[in-house]
């Protein structure tokens, strides 16, 4: 069973710049969709990026849209978000996903919270304006 920790989360200023990971333990990412989710206070979780590990493919939300990029490193079996030109609203508890793909849809990615089985514990973002 994977397992997930997210790192590097912290107080910024807007239009700072963070970069957070997510890093998987207990076995390989290879074959699974690993996403970006946050949830601010009083409000519901919302999706954020997923990244197909093994085909690379990448989806984001229109919020975090050319300002967040999602990458993966195979050697460290890590996720990573960059988050660039941060917000106020953007302040968030962020937390990772993983799911593994189906032998039918190797290259899927998910936006849905429902589709991920194993979750991190998220890390606090807060961007002060």
């Amino acid at each position: 069973q994977v397992q997930l920790v997210e790192s590097g989360g912290g107080l910024v200023q807007a239009g700072d710049s963070l970069r957070l990971s997510c890093e998987a333990s207990g076995g390989t990412l290879s074959r699974y969709v690993v996403g970006w989710f946050r949830q601010a206070p009083g409000k519901e979780r919302e999706f954020a990026a997923a990244i197909n590990w093994n085909y690379g493919r990448t989806v984001y939300a229109d919020s975090v849209k050319g300002r967040f990029t999602i990458s993966r490193d195979n050697a460290e079996n890590t996720v990573y978000l960059q988050m660039n030109s941060l917000k106020f609203e953007d302040t968030a508890v962020y937390s990772c996903a993983a799911r593994p793909v189906g032998v039918s849809n190797l290259g899927a990615v998910y936006r849905g919270q429902n589709e991920y089985a194993y979750w991190g514990q998220g890390t606090q973002v807060t961007v002060s304006s």
